[in-house]
Formats: structure tokens, sequence, C-alpha cells
């Protein structure tokens, strides 16, 4: 493994305004410094409206494209969720989209029933795993972060991340969750969440986060900004060399 360097992309989300949402992105994104991993919010070209599905994407499609491009720009890892339709049926996906022009999807799991995401859109069923740097990393979504089997690292991953759009109301529960992933996982998490207001008039904090795997908090903040850090592979591994309690993990079996 070699060290990480991230880069956490906290902004305002115009409701339903695919393109306007991009050209805003392309301009925050020229401010990155050099880095591996660029993290979006989830459902970053929309918002999480109940409307979203009426800006769609196609796969391969503007929002696909415009991702490439900025992976291209950037030399990086560019990753995020959008509304993806696929047929009659739409998803909340995530996209890990390389600078070569490949890619990785995730389909949502856990969806947020109270606000009746559970009858928008399709649930995912299969848990993914991509690598950048030799770092195994678990990409999940928002409401996956209450879910710890889910989330549960079965020595296959070395950082999760969760790209959310989660409001002030709970940001308790989102800051404590984040660390608690962290600490019970052994590993750095991820997580990226929007600010600003929807089109609800629900409020955003941010506090979009790394946590370390001894849940220490490395960066945070509640403004519309940039986080960039360097992870470091030795600190991890030095860790779990010193507290192995992976060894010790219960063993079990998803079933669909």
């Amino acid at each position: 493994m070699e060290n990480l360097k991230v880069t956490l992309v906290q902004q305002v989300i115009v409701p339903n305004d695919p393109q306007s949402n991009l050209d805003h992105y392309t301009s925050v994104l020229d401010k990155i410094p050099n880095t591996d991993l660029i993290v979006l919010p989830e459902v970053f070209t929309t918002g999480f409206c109940s409307s979203a599905r009426n800006y769609a994407e196609a796969v391969g499609g503007r929002a696909y494209q415009w991702m490439q491009a900025q992976a291209v720009k950037h030399q990086a890892v560019v990753t995020g969720s959008l509304v993806v339709k696929v047929g009659d049926t739409y998803f909340n996906r995530l996209v890990w989209m390389r600078p070569d022009g490949s890619y990785t999807e995730y389909d949502k799991r856990h969806l947020f029933r109270m606000a009746g995401e559970h009858t928008r859109y399709a649930m995912g069923n299969q848990r993914i795993l991509v690598e950048i740097n030799g770092w195994r990393i678990l990409p999940l979504i928002c409401y996956d972060l209450r879910f710890p089997v889910w989330s549960r690292n079965r020595n296959d991953y070395d950082m999760a991340i969760y790209v959310a759009n989660w409001p002030s109301a709970r940001a308790l529960h989102w800051n404590r969750l984040l660390q608690a992933r962290a600490i019970e996982n052994l590993s750095y998490v991820v997580g990226v969440n929007r600010v600003g207001m929807d089109e609800a008039g629900q409020h955003y904090a941010g506090d979009s986060s790394i946590y370390g795997p001894a849940g220490e908090l490395i960066a945070t903040s509640q403004e519309p900004e940039l986080i960039s850090t360097e992870l470091y592979a030795d600190r991890l591994q030095e860790y779990r060399e010193k507290f192995p309690a992976n060894l010790d993990m219960d063993k079990f079996e998803l079933l669909p």
C-alpha cells in the first residue's frame, strides 16, 4: 500500500438542475491540489429530491462522461452517487470512475423509507470492493451507515466511504456512526455530505469527515469547501498490529 491523498467535495447542491451542478463542480474541482481520490456527495447532480427521477442519468451518459473527463483531468479516481435509470428501473447508484475510463458501480442497499426512497428506487443487493494505490475500499451510500452488518469489515477493506445527503436534524447520528464504523472495523472511514438547503427547506450542515482506525478525527468541516488530506498506510498497519481485534470478529454469512 502507498499513502493515499483524498479530497472530499462538500458543496451546496442545486435541486434538480444537473447541468448547473456539474458546471459548479467543474470550477470547484479546478482548485483541487494533487490527489488520488475525489469524493462527491450522494446524488450530487440533483440532490435528494422526490422528483430527482425526472433527471435520471443513463448509464454512460452525461454525468458518467463528466466524471470520466474530471478523472482524466485530475488523474484521480472520481466517485459519488447519481440517480440512474436502467430500462424502467431507477437506482441510487455510486459510480467509481477511473482515469482510464473504466468504472465500477454500487447500488444503494438501504433505501431511506422515511422519505419514501424505497418506493422510487430499486434496492441494490451486491456489496462491492474497489482498489486504489493498494488500498481496498468499500463504497457505500448514506442510510447504509446505520446498518453495521452491511459495513462489516471481513478483513477485506482498509477504508469505507459513505457519500450522503444527511440532514442537520440527525447530524449527531452521522458523526457518531462514522466514528463507530471506523473503530469497530479498524479502518479509515470517509463520510462526504452536502451543505445548504434542499427543495423541501431541509438544512444540511456538512460535517464531511475522515476518521482513523482508532476513531480519531483527522479532518472535518461545515463549510462549502474542499477537504484534502493524506492517509498513511503504515499508521493503519501499525494500529492493526497493535490492536488486532479483527482476529476475534464473529464470522457470519450475508443471506439474500
